[in-house]
């Protein structure tokens, strides 16, 4: 999966972040007030049949990455994009113009894993990777700092607020020549 924003007449955006941080919430806003195309990538992988079984213990599937990097490549080639998952390392960095890592207060993350149900395993998990930051570190070690952004997501002001610095940054993006 190579290719160049120079290539893209649109950016591509990646919104991760811990789960429960509103990565899916703000990327549908994002979607419908710019018109880019919204890929939710467990959605997708299971959609497309990218998945390799199911994990018990997080109740959820197991993706395979490279099915998922495979299928999406001629999206990503166009841009236009906004992909939303809590891992990133296996997006290739040329895939990306933007990556924004959303970031929730760790009690209200914890309100919202209890919302949702999670295993008390899954439950602390969740909250060490937010507590540890292990997606912004994953954001660091992946993609350059120049297309990083770090977004507060404690609430639906925050949300808001997010769409609109992000809808705001799609207007001024070019593509890189």
């Amino acid at each position: 999966m190579a290719q160049n924003s120079s290539c893209r007449k649109r950016p591509n955006i990646l919104i991760t972040g811990t789960p429960g941080t509103g990565k899916t919430t703000t990327a549908a806003a994002l979607a419908e007030v710019t018109e880019l195309h919204h890929i939710n990538v467990g959605d997708f992988a299971n959609e497309e049949n990218l998945t390799n079984g199911w994990d018990d213990t997080f109740d959820s599937y197991y993706i395979n990455e490279d099915l998922v990097c495979d299928a999406l490549e001629n999206l990503m080639e166009e841009g236009g994009n906004i992909v939303d998952h809590h891992a990133c390392d296996f997006f290739p960095e040329c895939c990306f113009d933007r990556v924004v890592v959303l970031q929730t207060d760790s009690s209200v993350l914890y309100d919202r894993f209890i919302k949702r149900g999670y295993s008390d395993h899954k439950l602390a998990s969740n909250t060490e990777c937010q507590i540890f930051q292990v997606l912004l570190e994953e954001v660091k070690e992946n993609y350059p700092d120049d297309i990083v952004i770090i977004l507060k997501s404690d609430s639906l002001e925050d949300i808001t607020k997010n769409v609109e610095t992000l809808t705001s940054w799609i207007s001024n993006w070019s593509p890189v020549v």
